[in-house]
């Protein structure tokens, strides 16, 4: 009903939406974790920790599914949270008792919570692991309007949740005979299949790559016609098969070289080592990024860039604005004797004087603010100043 008022009301367009994410604290403690355990020991197993743990770790009521409490990671997996344990308690952990034998390294793939089963194990730079859930959320930009609103767990990435979170907002406008045609996300929704998906929906996609997308080795030419790979040397590399990795269904395009041209190369030992032939692993999404990073550099995708850095200006504005209510103590020199201080010790001090020293307090307080937020300012007027000057420049000449 509420949605539907705002659309009467013209505050929503449809056309250009922005997506992102946040944590959601659950109303659950670390402490309440249990260790996952194969099928065929979970009744032994629970039996036996429950009996040696801490009261506050037992639950009453377990409410985990059977799926849930019983292990599921490959060995390859446990191995690499083994290790990842191993450094967490010698490298990255320098709180207190975190090289204590006891200490453990808790992973989703490892440990369920039986008190709120929803509740995943999150991890954010610089914050302490606590159990989440994950809220997605879908922003018209017409006037910043809230379109659509979806919960997920939170050990789940951003791009494995745009397809569902499509879903839902789709559905939502065409209620209301409105549609999409533009979305804006950061990096952290990008992949192939998004890119497919969108452009499958007819919705041009404003998502840059993520940091490890690479379009192709490093020296070699693309041929979209023979669909294949030039080394430096001018050999191909051509397409073999499509691969699908198990471990994350990601599906790869691998090309090969031939023994026979890679034979007497001078560049052999720095391409192919020890090798027979050069392997080439491109993502089955090729065409998809190229043509999602050729809008971004289009003018029209730096002003749609332009908006997400605004959005971070006008956060900061917000940061630097907000006073938290929090209780501040400040030490301030007294005067020295006079017959204003005392009048002012009977209580009769002059009221302009207290107006003065009291706003003087908040301009301090506000430029330590401003001052401690000056290089974020900086750098965000700088990026806007970059994309928006030059589109400027080149509009006066049309």
């Amino acid at each position: 009903m509420c949605s539907l008022l705002c659309v009467e009301a013209g505050m929503v367009s449809g056309h250009t939406q922005v997506v992102d994410s946040a944590l959601v604290k659950a109303n659950a403690s670390m402490d309440s974790l249990e260790l996952k355990v194969p099928r065929e020991t979970l009744e032994a197993h629970l039996g036996r920790v429950r009996a040696i743990s801490r009261a506050d770790r037992k639950a009453a009521v377990n409410k985990a599914s059977l799926e849930q409490q019983t292990i599921t990671a490959s060995s390859d997996e446990l191995l690499e949270i083994k290790a990842r344990n191993r450094n967490w308690s010698l490298k990255q952990d320098l709180r207190p008792g975190a090289r204590n034998k006891n200490s453990k390294y808790t992973s989703n793939k490892t440990h369920y919570s039986p008190v709120d089963p929803d509740a995943r194990i999150a991890v954010k730079p610089g914050k302490a692991r606590r159990l989440c859930y994950l809220a997605q959320l879908s922003v018209d930009s017409a006037h910043h309007t809230i379109t659509h609103a979806q919960a997920d767990f939170a050990d789940r990435k951003d791009n494995q949740c745009l397809p569902r979170l499509l879903e839902g907002l789709t559905h939502r406008l065409r209620q209301v005979n409105l549609g999409c045609s533009s979305l804006l996300a950061d990096a952290g929704y990008s992949s192939g299949e998004n890119y497919a998906l969108l452009e499958g929906r007819g919705i041009r996609a404003f998502i840059p790559p993520h940091g490890t997308y690479k379009g192709g080795p490093e020296g070699f030419t693309y041929d979209r016609e023979e669909d294949c790979w030039l080394c430096p040397q001018g050999k191909k590399a051509t397409f073999r098969k499509v691969k699908v990795e198990p471990k994350n269904n990601i599906r790869k395009k691998v090309y090969l070289t031939t023994r026979k041209d890679c034979r007497g190369c001078p560049l052999r030992e720095g391409c192919i080592g020890k090798g027979h032939e050069r392997k080439v692993e491109i993502t089955y999404y090729r065409e998809e990024y190229e043509r999602v990073i050729a809008r971004l550099e289009s003018r029209y995708g730096r002003r749609m860039k332009g908006m997400l850095l605004a959005a971070a200006a006008y956060n900061l504005k917000k940061l630097l604005r907000f006073t938290p209510k929090r209780r501040q103590s400040a030490v301030m020199a007294l005067p020295g004797p006079s017959a204003a201080a005392s009048l002012g010790f009977f209580g009769l001090e002059d009221r302009g004087e207290i107006k003065k020293r009291t706003e003087a307090s908040k301009e301090a307080l506000l430029y330590s603010r401003v001052v401690q937020q000056l290089p974020m300012l900086c750098t965000v007027v700088f990026l806007l100043l970059v994309i928006y000057f030059p589109i400027t420049v080149s509009c006066k000449f049309y």
